[in-house]
């Protein structure tokens, strides 16, 4: 069995024009807006890099900073984290086509996500 790998990450805040500006600016960063993602802009990192975004976080945590990690199931996964001593934040959401997520935060109380292997198919 391989360990389950960091697949993504996101450096988010009140303001995602704001966060694309200094980010952008400070390393460099090529960003282009997510399409359908109001304030949510994706970085390419080049080629064997672990890509990501930055922009706009929501309500519940405007300002934070999350890696994802790939699994084979959320589900499954959040079972064993609850059971661990985690908590639930975001059950498993998807995005028809491009993503299934979900969030949680581990005992020290990081948020942490999840990421399933397999896209679910679009609608």
């Amino acid at each position: 069995m391989s360990a389950n790998p960091i697949v993504h990450w996101e450096l988010m805040g009140p303001d995602g024009d704001a966060q694309k500006a200094f980010y952008g600016g400070l390393f460099d960063w090529e960003l282009s807006s997510a399409e359908g993602f109001d304030g949510y802009h994706l970085v390419s990192t080049g080629e064997g890099n672990i890509g990501g975004a930055v922009g706009k976080g929501s309500e519940e945590m405007p300002s934070c900073a999350i890696v994802y990690i790939q699994v084979a199931s959320i589900d499954d996964t959040m079972a064993e984290i609850e059971a661990a001593g985690g908590s639930l934040v975001t059950p498993r959401t998807e995005i028809p086509g491009v993503v299934a997520f979900g969030l949680f935060t581990d005992p020290g109380g990081n948020v942490v996500g999840l990421v399933e292997e397999e896209a679910p198919a679009a609608g």
